[in-house]
């Protein structure tokens, strides 16, 4: 097939590539820059800033593709639905799937959450939140309307090798620096995961199995994991044993601890409400079966211990868990 990755140049989206040619599909990428390190005429490059609904409207208007994986979020200013639609409009009439990857955060909160369940409202205040939901609720009215063929993927917390976040490498470089690792309220908040590989599998096979067409996705560890349960894990996968911090959330956040930015306390992005959900039926219609959780981790550290390591300042943590 000739396929078209919209942000294919990194982790989730790079994963899938390399899949995808392994397959022997034909794949082009669409992303900011004038080239790709695939290698000389392995991926053909296409270049376009995915908010410019101009150029990438031309671009999908004027290739025959017969599939389009849409990866790609700007995380500086957004992409909205407007574009995500802008993009599948332009698809030409051979389009046999579009698959968009969402996120299990557009159901916006809740436990055990199945695809069938409300996603969160237009005007939700997380603008990610709203873009992922609002992107999904427009392509299903193109399906309902037209029979646009749209799947989408909504994958938990991602970890990996290529993780672009500071996630795993967080807990990671504190274990190995013998650090004590913060738990807020002790860590028993639940939380889900996905390996990195899991994602890219789930979306070649939404462009392999018919009955994909029209349908959602969870995808995720089966695994129940909280914060603790995790950090444990993560220990277990880098052959330590961890000094665990207990720390209630109140003092973390008077003392000016942040999800991003500065003053980390439990890696990007990773105290978040609780969200998760049920992920059999990709089991059931695609055949996927999960990677097991300690067996994704112990790839995911191997990955790590091959990077450089970054420096780490940790005046925060021990103000922190001086006063605590």
């Amino acid at each position: 097939m000739r396929i078209l990755v919209i942000g294919g140049t990194q982790f989730m989206g790079r994963e899938t590539v390399e899949r995808l040619l392994a397959r022997g599909h034909d794949v082009s990428v669409l992303h900011r820059r004038d080239h790709n390190d695939f290698g000389d005429g392995v991926v053909r490059n296409l270049q376009a800033d995915r908010g410019d609904l101009e150029a990438v409207s031309r671009i999908l208007g004027s290739e025959p593709f017969e599939a389009v994986l849409d990866f790609a979020y700007d995380w500086e200013k957004g992409t909205t639905a407007a574009q995500v639609e802008a993009a599948a409009r332009s698809c030409g009439d051979g389009l046999e799937r579009y698959v968009f990857i969402s996120s299990v955060a557009a159901y916006g909160e809740g436990l055990d959450m199945h695809e069938d369940a409300p996603l969160a409202p237009d005007d939700f205040p997380m603008p990610y939140i709203q873009h992922k939901a609002s992107a999904e609720r427009a392509l299903f009215a193109m399906h309902r309307e037209t029979g646009f063929p749209v799947t989408t993927i909504r994958p938990p917390f991602v970890h990996g090798p290529r993780q672009p976040f500071y996630r795993e490498q967080f807990f990671w470089d504190r274990m190995l620096d013998g650090r004590p690792l913060i738990l807020p309220d002790g860590g028993d908040r639940p939380m889900q995961w996905v390996y990195v590989s899991d994602v890219a599998a789930a979306c070649v096979r939404a462009i392999e199995v018919p009955e994909a067409a029209g349908e959602a996705f969870n995808v995720g560890h089966v695994e129940p994991t909280t914060q603790r349960s995790f950090v444990e894990a993560l220990a277990k996968a880098a052959g330590v044993e961890p000094t665990l911090a207990p720390v209630p959330r109140s003092a973390i956040h008077a003392a000016g601890g942040q999800v991003m930015g500065e003053n980390l306390y439990f890696g990007e992005a990773l105290d978040m409400q609780p969200l998760t959900s049920v992920v059999d039926k990709a089991t059931r219609v695609l055949g996927l079966e999960p990677t097991p959780f300690d067996e994704a981790l112990r790839a995911s550290f191997a990955w790590y211990r091959e990077q450089p390591r970054r420096p780490v300042d940790y005046a925060f943590e021990d103000r922190l868990l001086a006063s605590a």
